[in-house]
C-alpha cells in the first residue's frame, strides 16, 4: 500500500515541489497519505491520476493545493523542531540535575572511534584491499562523519542558514497559531 501512496504523492509534488523532500525516510508513508488526502479534499477526486489531471486543468486548485501543502509543511517543520527542542531540554535538565548524559557521550565516542578506525584501515591497508572494500570502508567512514556532524549540530546549534530557516518557520507557526 505504501508504494502507490508515495508514487501518488510524488506525482502531486509537481504542483508543490517542496513536499518531495518529506517523502523519504521512516515517515514517508504517513506524509504521502497526508499529501494525497489534501489533494483528495481539494480536488474532490479519489484517484491520484484524476487528482493530477484536475490540478493541471484548474490553476485555482493548484493555488489552493500549494497553500495547503505550505501549511502541512509548517506542521512537519514544527514537529521536527519540537522534537529537537525536547531533546535539548532533556540534556539541559540532566546537566542541571548534576548528572552526565553517558548515552550521548557513548554515541559520540563510538562515532569518532568508528571514523578513526575506518580512516586508519584505509591508511594502513589501502594497498592490500580491493577497490570494492576501499569503497565500502569509505562509505562507512562517511556515515560516521555524518553522525559526528549531527552531534555537533545538536550540541552547538546549526548553521546560520538553518537558523534563519528555523526562525522563519517559527514565525510562520506563531502567526498561524499552531
Amino acid at each position: 500500500m505504501a508504494l502507490p501512496l508515495i508514487s501518488a504523492a510524488l506525482g502531486l509534488a509537481q504542483f508543490a515541489p517542496s513536499i518531495a523532500r518529506w517523502l523519504g525516510g521512516e515517515n514517508a508513508e504517513k506524509v504521502a497519505t497526508s499529501v494525497v488526502d489534501l489533494a483528495k479534499k481539494i480536488t474532490g477526486e479519489d484517484d491520484s491520476i484524476m487528482m493530477i489531471q484536475a490540478l493541471r486543468e484548474n490553476p485555482s486548485l493548484v493555488v489552493e493545493f500549494q497553500r495547503a501543502a505550505i501549511q502541512f509543511e509548517s506542521e512537519l517543520e514544527f514537529g521536527y523542531l519540537s522534537d529537537r527542542q525536547n531533546a535539548r531540554a532533556r540534556d539541559i535538565s540532566i546537566a542541571q540535575a548534576g548528572r552526565i548524559n553517558f548515552r550521548a557521550d557513548i554515541m559520540v565516542l563510538s562515532a569518532a572511534g568508528g571514523l578513526i578506525s575506518c580512516l586508519a584501515s584505509l591508511t594502513w591497508y589501502c594497498d592490500h584491499l580491493p577497490g570494492e572494500a576501499v569503497g565500502i570502508i569509505s562509505t562507512v567512514a562517511g556515515i560516521f562523519g555524518a553522525c559526528l556532524k549531527d552531534a555537533y549540530a545538536f550540541e552547538f546549534g546549526s548553521s546560520r542558514g538553518s537558523k534563519i530557516k528555523d526562525t522563519t518557520v517559527a514565525g510562520i507557526i506563531e502567526r498561524s497559531g499552531l
